[in-house]
């Protein structure tokens, strides 16, 4: 049997401990039929077979990017990039460009800018914004995501006067008078998002059609697609009949869009290899950003604070219930101690039987633990779904150590303890919150800043995201390394992630995605 495609002269990292190398792989269609050395391929090789070679560059597995909101990501690509801008008057000449290609009265968002780096030396108010934009509600995001500035129509919609008063944790500039100047400081950023309109299912459609383009370009050939609107189910699907999924598509929805009606709709119109409704995910408790995670223990720096449980204990054994009912994976987000405790405790109930029936239950984030909780995560198979970059922001953003206290933020997201345990964990961008690239992610896990005794090894990380993330969604069988029988999606890389320093790894170029044995991204 002749090969469709054969990548020839490479290094390939195959995850499969067997055969942990090898120089060339041959595919048929859309599975791999032989990996091995140059010499053996080459006879898989006919008239036909299209060759690609490598020239020395690293294989691995497609990556599978285990959380991320693809149509968020796509919407963020259309907002106005401020990053690099050197003045308020480049930020008002970008306003106004993005200005002249919406409709009138649709909402302009930015972000990316920082005062530091503007002539003016100080933040825009909603006066500089006017200049730019009076008649398109404008919201701009700082670098950091800690505050914005609007311009007068978004305050005008919102109905922040100067009358308003500062939200719990949140801060509203005012000048005299008492009048905001448009900037507006942590919570109180959230008195704006919630009057921007949610997209139409056309908006989304076509962000997300836009956002696709970006993950494969990154190397990813599998998502765990976490829904956050209706109709993305219909944009998933209508993409996938367009032929405008460039990738494998695992999709979660949140229990709040979990009902009968969509279970019997989605199972039969999303479940094939290609694409494929697996899990419903209940919210146990909030972030620690906003202080909403739910802890044992009051906040450091808000003693009067631990957060709140989002569900109880009895509405998680319900729903969880109705979500094995219907066939589908359990995925609970606890982010504090108290919520991963409650759900822990529902997965430990003797009338669940969870291990028993191999569910392979998830807990996303799972951020602030301790020993004991890690080892009841291990006795029950859990397996931990965690996005490296989020490590790094907790602390260098959203002041962790501060917020936790030194003991606690010790075992916040302890990915080599977890791993020591025996806990199965798997990796995510969480993308558009955190940058889209596995390979940033792989390095924020090696070269981990703060606690770094719970930095992990490249092999490590990269098992997060290949045949352990596959593992996750019950997949390991058919993707996740590189293998005779397995699916031929793969990645191709400028360099192996263990020949370059730890914090270089992020720099690493992806040149090549193969997804069922097809080229859907080349960066020549």
């Amino acid at each position: 049997m002749l090969a469709d495609l054969a990548l020839m002269e490479g290094k390939i990292l195959t995850m499969n401990p067997s055969q942990p190398c090898a120089e060339a792989v041959a595919i048929k269609r859309d599975k791999i039929i032989k990996v091995g050395a140059n010499e053996e391929i080459v006879q898989l090789v006919g008239r036909k077979t299209r060759v690609i070679r490598l020239d020395g560059k690293t294989v691995v597995p497609g990556f599978i990017d285990t959380h991320i909101h693809v149509a968020d990501f796509g919407r963020l690509l259309t907002w106005v990039d401020l990053r690099g801008a050197k003045s308020i008057r480049e930020m008002q000449t970008r306003i106004l460009e993005h200005a002249r290609a919406v409709p009138a009265k649709r909402w302009i968002i930015g972000r990316g800018w920082d005062q530091n780096c503007f002539a003016e030396l100080r933040l825009p108010t909603r006066y500089d914004l006017d200049e730019a934009s009076p008649d398109n509600p404008v919201v701009l995001y700082h670098e950091n995501g800690k505050l914005c500035v609007v311009n007068s129509k978004a305050l005008e919609i919102a109905g922040i006067n100067v009358d308003t008063r500062n939200p719990p944790d949140g801060v509203i500039d005012k000048q005299a008078a008492d009048e905001p100047t448009g900037v507006l400081r942590n919570a109180a950023t959230n008195l704006i998002w919630r009057v921007v309109p949610a997209p139409s299912e056309d908006e989304l459609a076509d962000a997300a059609a836009r956002a696709c383009k970006k993950v494969a370009e990154a190397g990813v050939t599998t998502v765990h697609w976490m829904v956050l609107y209706p109709a993305e189910l219909s944009v998933i699907h209508k993409l996938y009949k367009a032929g405008k999924l460039p990738f494998r598509v695992y999709v979660i929805v949140p229990s709040q869009l979990f009902d009968d009606l969509a279970v019997s709709t989605l199972s039969s119109e999303l479940g094939n290899a290609f694409m494929k409704v697996g899990g419903v995910e209940i919210s146990a408790d909030g972030y620690l950003a906003a202080r909403t995670a739910a802890l044992s223990k009051p906040y450091g720096d808000c003693p009067s604070s631990s957060g709140q449980l989002l569900c109880s204990i009895d509405e998680m054994h319900t729903l969880s219930a109705k979500i094995r009912g219907a066939n589908l994976q359990l995925v609970i987000h606890a982010v504090g101690d108290r919520a991963v405790d409650a759900a822990l405790t529902v997965i430990e109930s003797p009338s669940e039987g969870f291990v028993k029936n191999d569910p392979r239950i998830r807990i996303e984030q799972a951020a602030v633990l301790n020993q004991e909780l890690i080892a009841r995560m291990a006795n029950q198979k859990v397996v931990v779904s965690v996005q490296p970059c989020v490590v790094g922001s907790e602390f260098s953003v959203w002041s962790a150590t501060e917020r936790l206290g030194m003991e606690r933020a010790r075992w916040l997201f302890p990915l080599k303890t977890l791993l020591k345990t025996g806990v199965k964990v798997v990796a995510g961008s969480d993308c558009p919150m955190e940058p889209l690239s596995p390979l940033g992610g792989i390095q924020a896990a090696v070269a981990r800043e703060f606690f770094p005794e719970e930095g992990v090894t490249v092999d490590e990380a990269l098992r997060m995201y290949t045949v352990d993330a596959a593992y996750a969604s019950f997949e390991e069988t058919v993707k996740g390394s590189i293998e005779v029988g397995k699916l031929a999606d793969i990645a191709v890389l400028s360099c192996d992630p263990h020949d370059v320093p730890p914090n270089e790894i992020g720099q690493i170029s992806v040149d090549l995605t193969v997804v069922g044995g097809r080229v859907v991204y080349s960066k020549r």
